[in-house]
């Protein structure tokens, strides 16, 4: 496979709206055409007796089963709050009615 040439990682780069400088684009240039070659490599390997799949890992639930368990005594939880009232926590307002109305 060809590699990139300068301008054609000019012309990309015009493409996506980069403004890059003449080193950006030399580096860029440089670790595409590392990318491409090690794509080159890969498409070399015999994958005739793999099967397609779009997972490369097994899948595996990573939560936690749903299970119900005792909560906190509402009174135990309240002691810990600034201001209570019927059974609930009390906190100032977040939004205020600035039309004074």
């Amino acid at each position: 496979m060809p590699g990139l040439s300068r301008s054609d990682v000019e012309h990309v780069a015009h493409l996506a709206r980069l403004g890059l400088t003449d080193d950006e684009l030399g580096r860029l240039q440089g670790q595409l055409n590392h990318i491409l070659d090690q794509y080159t490599k890969l498409a070399e390997l015999d994958t005739d007796s793999i099967a397609p799949t779009a997972q490369t890992i097994e899948l595996e639930n990573i939560l936690r089963e749903d299970v119900v368990t005792p909560s906190l005594p509402v009174e135990e939880i309240l002691r810990n709050a600034p201001d209570a009232a019927g059974g609930y926590i009390v906190s100032p307002p977040i939004l205020s009615d600035e039309s004074g109305g």
